[in-house]
């Protein structure tokens, strides 16, 4: 029964205004220099170096437990930093942090990258080939500091060759090298009729191609009487072209297989070139053209495949003879005509040599087909042809040479290493190990003005390429005693292994060739120790986006198996066990996905949707709606979300994680003040667990609940799982229950009543687990609370991640005070609810000014929920914020509602098979 409490009391009515202030002094009202909202751009720089350089040092000095190791991975090469790299820093810092707080010595080892097609194409389009050279400075400078910053002895270049070496060394032969041209045979009575979009290819004609299955007709063009061979199919849409005809023959395109022709520049040449084959490929259809296929391997996927078919393309393993009849046909280099056209053409490559071959080049070897007398017919045509995204300029294919490493021996011993390896999100173990089941090769060369060096030599009269252990051995001596720049500027000779010393050094040149990008950054693990103590990889973590399935996840395990020397050994249980050698380099990969705008749209410029990472730290031009927000509300909005698949950013979601913060701050706030920043606890007898009240045994379980979900969350990296429980907990158990309940007893009860010592302990812990579970995703607000705590800092150390985490003694899991409290919180809310009607009907403004009748069925009086209710009687009042709150027997029922002004009641179950009938009386 809940009536009003007028009714009961008598007032004391004076004709003086009342002094709303007249009693403030009397209370103990809360008192902290902690701000609500502080401005975040002046705020968070307070506490910046403690927590980030300086705790660094500390830690890698005075933390004496189990080290933990995180590699990052290669740096972002060009461009402004934007949401994506917000998202992998902070997931990766706050990695970090928990596990300081856990008592690891934290050693994060950045990635590295020195070179790399985006700082190439900037330094071009903006300022000019001279800046490529500023940013090489830049980023051997910066190599040079991140290696003195590692206390490293001697070059990652030289690890890499190393590892380059030991790779060679397992799988030798175990590169494939691309030779270079041929030479051209004669001509052919029947002319093959073929055509073209791309005629700079043609000095590359290395075949024509025909469908086995299509038919042919050989036909005789009644305007010049030559033969001409086209497909029937063709003959209809190619009749304007060929004009009036004669048909002669019908041919099966199986039948042509095999055939030679000769090579349609052959009448421009002194000398006559070799013949040409026809091959049969099933790429060729009816659907355009003329059913015979210009074949260029050089400059065409297909093609090139086609010839590898037929093994008409050396593969780097025939002899040098051998190979030099099967090498390819390519006359373009840095987009222009080399002088080797003058192999094809003839004495009128002068019109080719030096020419782009997408402008005056083509424009040349049209010119040439005239001369030639091979040139029917000319016309536009539109098409689709493949363009740069990043230079927005068209595309040259060719075929150039490289080095292949190839995986077929390895890639066994690498899907094994992973076994011992976890994965978070568990499938994307099935994306990696699928890419690299489905690989076969990797192209480890570029060509690229630095990086470092692919060191074979080079025989300028045979085409063979020097590789193999004993040079390997002696190349890599030198740059190691001379520095890896050596290559580029020390002579050939110094690079001769001993034995070779007698022969002409003219015969041989240094490889300009630089190792693949992803193999710079994959064999970075090398910078790592080797695991030791118990440790059982050399980095213990390592977190980037989905893409790295493809890059720096897997050429790290690719360069770290194909390096090393032992195998896998299979035990008879079928487990396979990696020795230490072959191990992976890493123990736990973790992948996030993209981070996407506020619509699920993949942010771009053209689409004006970016959310910048500073935009939100420091502000946008409108600050009404893009207000400045500071590191820590950022870092809660990367904790908040599920980071493992794509996820988005925007104005709404800000402003949610906004006021997420703002109520974790006011928590903090509402304990600080009434701890007095630290000073209410200076000669505080704390009161111990057997002591507390049901209510803050209850807060003291579900404080202990929230710090095994957050442990769990932050092992697991489910960190949207640490900040959930962290918020709920903030919002449903502390402001809209323990601290509205407590503030009488905190603001009027004696400092030294048991009541407010056991609320000002339970505030205390809470308060301590609470930034510790915090800590890692928001170190400001983390440092900024131990300031408030830590005047004196003799007393406590300088940074809260000092401490470490000392999780709460498993004595506060309490599932009797918890099962005692949801009876409890039950009858609250309906009192609450009932409260709210009231205030409705403006019967009240304050619940004080209610009072509570609950009553009892008779034959329930020996119930265990009765006897809760009995047991904790005397804080009911507290529990339902009236003025007060008893107990009653059903037969007692409206004994004293006469009384009352006004009553409301309410039946309520409170299940447990007790037919208990509740009425509350207002």
């Amino acid at each position: 029964m809940l009536k009003n409490a007028g009714a009961r009391f008598s007032r004391a009515f004076s004709t003086v205004p009342l002094d709303t202030k007249a009693f403030s002094d009397t209370l103990f009202l809360p008192k902290t220099a902690f701000p609500l909202r502080p401005d975040p751009t002046k705020n968070e720089i307070l506490y910046r170096s403690r927590t980030c350089e300086e705790l660094y040092r500390w830690q890698r000095k005075n933390i004496d437990g189990p080290e933990f190791v995180f590699h990052d991975g290669p740096p972002y090469a060009n461009g402004d930093l934007h949401m994506g790299h917000a998202l992998n820093k902070i997931l990766k810092d706050i990695i970090n942090r928990f596990a300081l707080l856990k008592g690891r010595k934290v050693h994060y080892i950045p990635g590295w990258d020195c070179h790399g097609l985006p700082i190439e194409n900037k330094a071009l389009k903006e300022l000019g080939i001279l800046l490529i050279f500023l940013h090489l400075l830049y980023a051997l400078l910066l190599m040079q500091w991140l290696f003195e910053k590692l206390h490293r002895r001697r070059s990652n270049s030289v690890n890499l060759l190393r590892i380059f070496e030991q790779m060679v060394n397992n799988d030798h032969p175990s590169a494939e090298f691309v030779l270079k041209t041929t030479n051209l045979s004669s001509f052919e009575p029947i002319q093959l009729l073929v055509w073209t979009t791309t005629p700079w290819t043609l000095t590359a004609n290395m075949g024509i191609a025909v469908n086995s299955d299509m038919v042919y007709t050989l036909l005789r063009r009644m305007t010049d009487s030559s033969l001409t061979l086209v497909a029937q199919s063709r003959l209809e849409a190619l009749q304007d072209i060929l004009g009036p005809i004669e048909i002669l023959a019908e041919l099966k395109g199986v039948d042509l297989v095999g055939l030679q022709y000769s090579p349609i520049f052959s009448s421009l040449c002194d000398t006559e070139p070799p013949a040409m084959r026809i091959l049969g490929s099933s790429h060729v259809t009816s659907e355009s053209g003329t059913g015979l296929v210009h074949c260029a391997p050089a400059h065409g996927e297909e093609d090139y495949k086609l010839f590898r078919s037929y093994d008409l393309i050396s593969s780097g393993t025939q002899s040098p003879s051998t190979a030099m009849s099967n090498t390819l046909i390519c006359h373009v280099h840095d987009g222009l005509f080399s002088e080797k056209v003058v192999d094809v053409v003839g004495p009128a490559a002068h019109m080719l040599v030096g020419k782009p071959v997408l402008e005056e080049g083509s424009r040349g070897v049209v010119e040439l087909l005239k001369q030639a007398g091979r040139l029917l017919a000319v016309k536009r045509y539109t098409h689709k042809y493949p363009y740069d995204w990043k230079t927005d300029k068209p595309i040259i294919v060719t075929a150039t040479s490289q080095w292949f490493a190839n995986l077929d021996r390895i890639k066994d011993d690498a899907l094994k290493a992973l076994n011992d390896v976890q994965f978070y999100p568990n499938q994307s173990r099935n994306r990696l190990e699928s890419f690299i089941q489905s690989r076969s090769e990797w192209c480890i060369s570029r060509q690229r003005v630095w990086g470092v060096p692919i060191p074979a030599l080079l025989n300028t009269r045979t085409g063979d390429a020097m590789l193999n252990r004993g040079s390997l051995r002696h190349i890599i001596n030198v740059l190691e005693e001379k520095g890896v720049k050596h290559w580029w500027e020390g002579p050939v000779e110094e690079f001769l292994p001993p034995e070779m010393k007698t022969i002409d050094v003219g015969e041989w040149q240094k490889s300009t060739d630089t190792m693949d990008v992803w193999f710079d950054s994959g064999t970075s693990w090398s910078m790592l120790d080797s695991p030791s103590e118990g440790r059982s990889f050399r980095a213990d973590v390592c977190l980037e986006g989905s893409d790295q399935h493809r890059g720096w996840f897997q050429s790290q395990l690719l360069t770290a198996v194909g390096s090393a020397s032992e195998t896998i050994t299979e035990y008879p249980s079928g487990a396979a066990t990696p020795n230490a050698k072959l191990r992976s380099p890493y123990g736990t990969l973790i992948t996030h996905g993209m981070v996407l705008d506020e619509k699920g749209k993949k942010m771009s410029k053209s689409l004006g949707n970016i959310v910048s990472p500073l935009t939100i730290l420091l502000g946008g031009t409108d600050k009404k709606n893009d207000p400045a927000y500071g590191a820590d509300i950022l870092r809660l909005w990367a904790a908040s979300v599920e980071f493992k698949t794509d996820i988005s950013i925007g104005r709404t979601s800000l402003t949610q994680t906004a006021e997420a913060m703002r109520k974790i701050r006011n928590s903090a706030r509402f304990m600080l003040g009434n701890i007095r920043d630290g000073t209410a606890l200076e000669g505080l007898e704390r009161v111990q667990r057997k002591d507390m009240g049901l209510v803050e045994r209850f807060v003291m379980h579900e404080l202990y609940m929230l710090e095994k979900i957050a442990l769990k969350g932050y092992e697991e990296f489910d960190f949207a799982k640490v900040t959930a429980a962290l918020v709920n907990f903030a919002n449903t158990t502390l402001s809209s229950l323990y601290f509205d309940i407590t503030k009488d007893c905190l603001y009027a009860n004696s400092f030294q009543s048991i009541e407010r010592k056991a609320v000002v302990t339970v505030l205390e812990k809470i308060l301590d687990t609470t930034t510790s579970i915090l800590a890692p995703i928001l170190p400001h607000l983390a440092e900024e609370i131990h300031q408030h705590l830590s005047r004196d800092q003799n007393l406590h150390p300088k940074s809260f991640f000092e401490k470490g985490w000392k999780p709460l003694d498993p004595e506060w899991e309490d599932y009797a005070a918890a099962k005692d409290m949801s009876y409890l919180l039950k009858i609250r809310k309906a009192v609450l609810g009932l409260l709210e009607e009231a205030r409705g009907h403006k019967r009240v403004k304050s619940s004080l000014e209610a009072e509570v009748d609950i009553l009892l069925p008779n034959e329930g009086g020996d119930h265990p929920v009765a006897e809760l209710l009995k047991r904790e009687e005397q804080i009911l009042k507290t529990l339902f914020i009236t003025s007060d709150a008893s107990l009653v027997d059903e037969g007692s029922l409206g004994s004293g509602s006469q009384s009352s002004v006004w009553v409301y009641t309410e039946s309520l179950d409170l299940g447990e098979d007790l037919g208990m009938h509740c009425k509350f009386l207002r």
